[in-house]
């Protein structure tokens, strides 16, 4: 096979007519020619760090869409449905993920659970990541969440770091806002990548000590704002990820909208294009080719090198998506689920006594919370939701076991009725939920507990939406399109009801992840991570 065009040549940094030989799954050879036609060859992108259950598909549905954007390979993280099911959901997700043309590199889980501060479904211990770390399709340590944990040198998490050492494959990092000592300490423990950075200072510090940044732009987590200047400073340093997709976000587009907000703010086109493919391919070892004589024949062909408008994805030389149609069919996949708690009464979530309370203060765009505090109403000895000033109850239940919901107040959402809850909760996969009155509050939450995962919206005297996901309760086995369109009706009506936040629902699942600065709130109660221990509700009894 031949196909000629504009090579976009990463290692030459030039961009020329060249026509490319192919045979079986390899390139034989690249050579120059006169003229060729104005169509633009260039290697396929590359998300340096994603959790694939935040689109709330399966890895082959996953990359059914995202090979449509220019995507072949992903660094995946399967810490989600690890927390849920153990060793036996990241053997799902490598099992499915092979049925598909995209290349995956998943993680073995460093940190499940997140802390010991909460109920997960399962947990990963150090044998378990060995024996991961051995399977095909595993490749590196994924993000280590809990970094006091390696500053006070414990035992499990160092061992987890260990056997990946032990095997020369790279660790990933997760350290919010850690810097001085304890950041070179942290670095020093092997850990080499960081995709958490928020201030372009933060992000400096970090590639000093070493660390490869990885640039997020997710539904939730937005970060290319603050960091693109690194695309200068230091572009071997530099790659691009999403973290965490939204399904209508998936099918808007993936990393090639990076690329091309990058271009548009004037950034080379071979530093940009490094930091999407060549970086993390190097970085992560994976088997990815550059469209060099003899690499696999990995590569896109974009029509409008402005727009990044991917005409036709190729990977292992063949045609695997033209014209925005996928040409491989996506085989099915038998559910499986950790889900065992009854629906919760109304006398759970109401809150007894009187006087100043901690708010989770959320803000649009970050997983990062702050905190207020507020004197709310109080009826008949209890505390009551303060729609007028935004101060709105959030629940958390633990879904493996019968335990009482814990309740708490929370401030950013803008809710003026109604209330909405999910399965898909960092990292555990408890039940959260958000709402301006009681009633809609339950009606949520039991809505997701009679699906056994999902995704509720109440809203009394009005029927309810659910976006059933049967899946460890945090995916569906369904296409994103359909998914997509269920999944926004809920986005909507919640936006219809007063919040203001671009993504209410994926700012809701981050409210329970623990490891995230400031106050968070897990299935035992409110939870300071500057202090990494549990606080009060009221601040009177401090």
């Amino acid at each position: 096979m031949e196909i000629s065009g504009q090579l976009v040549d990463l290692h030459q940094r030039s961009l020329y007519p060249a026509k490319i030989r192919i045979e079986g799954r390899t390139i034989l050879s690249v050579e120059r020619v006169e003229h060729a036609e104005k169509r633009y060859i260039m290697p396929g992108f590359t998300d340096a760090h994603i959790h694939i259950e935040s689109s709330m598909v399966t890895p082959a549905m996953f990359a059914r869409s995202a090979i449509r954007h220019g995507t072949v390979a992903a660094v995946a993280d399967p810490h989600e449905i690890a927390n849920v099911l153990g060793r036996e959901g990241v053997e799902f997700m490598v099992g499915n993920a092979a049925t598909v043309p995209l290349k995956y590199m998943f993680g073995a889980p460093s940190s499940v659970p997140a802390t010991n501060f909460e109920t997960s479904g399962a947990s990963i211990g150090v044998n378990d990541v060995a024996l991961l770390l051995d399977m095909p399709g595993v490749g590196l340590l994924s993000e280590v969440m809990n970094y006091p944990g390696v500053l006070g040198n414990d035992p499990e998490l160092i061992g987890k770091i260990g056997e990946a050492l032990k095997r020369d494959v790279p660790v990933d990092g997760h350290a919010p806002g850690l810097t001085g000592d304890d950041l070179l300490r942290y670095v020093s423990a092997g850990i080499t990548t960081d995709h958490e950075c928020v201030t372009i200072d933060e992000a400096r510090e970090k590639i000093a000590a070493g660390m490869k940044i990885l640039i997020r732009e997710g539904s939730a987590a937005k970060n290319l704002e603050a960091l693109h200047p690194l695309l200068k400073e230091s572009p071997d340093s530099v790659m691009l990820c999403s973290d965490d997709l939204h399904p209508y976000d998936l099918q808007r587009g993936h990393i090639n909208l990076m690329v091309k907000r990058l271009l548009q703010r004037g950034y080379d086109l071979f530093d940009v294009l490094r930091a999407a493919s060549l970086n993390p391919v190097l970085h992560y070892n994976l088997p990815v080719g550059l469209l060099r004589q003899g690499d696999r024949a990995d590569f896109i062909i974009v029509d409008d090198i402005g727009e990044i408008r991917v005409s036709e994805t190729y990977i292992e030389g063949e045609a695997v998506c033209s014209g925005g149609e996928t040409l491989f069919t996506i085989p099915g996949c038998q559910a499986r689920n950790n889900f065992n708690c009854s629906p919760i009464l109304s006398e759970e979530i109401a809150v007894e006594g009187a006087g100043t309370v901690r708010v989770i203060a959320a803000s649009d765009g970050s997983l990062v919370t702050g905190e207020l505090t507020a004197r709310p109403p109080v009826a008949d000895g209890r505390v009551l939701i303060d729609v007028e000033n935004d101060i709105l109850k959030i629940v958390v239940k633990d879904r493996y076991r019968d335990a009482p919901p814990v309740v708490a107040f929370i401030n950013g959402f803008g809710l003026k009725r109604g209330a909405f809850a999910s399965s898909v909760a960092h990292d555990s996969h408890n039940i959260v939920a958000v709402g301006a009155d009681d009633m809609a509050l339950k009606e949520a939450v039991n809505a997701v507990i009679e699906m056994k995962g999902g995704i509720a919206w109440a809203d009394p005297g009005n029927s309810i939406l659910t976006l059933q996901l049967e899946i460890g309760g945090i995916m569906s086995s369904k296409d994103l399109d359909t998914l997509s369109t269920e999944y926004e009706m809920i986005n909507n009506a919640i936006k219809a009801a007063g919040s203001t936040l671009t993504e209410p629902c994926m700012t809701l699942s981050f409210m329970a992840l623990l490891v995230i600065p400031e106050l968070k709130i897990g299935d035992r109660g409110l939870f300071d991570v500057r202090r990494f221990g549990y606080v009060p509700l009221f601040t009177d009894n401090d």
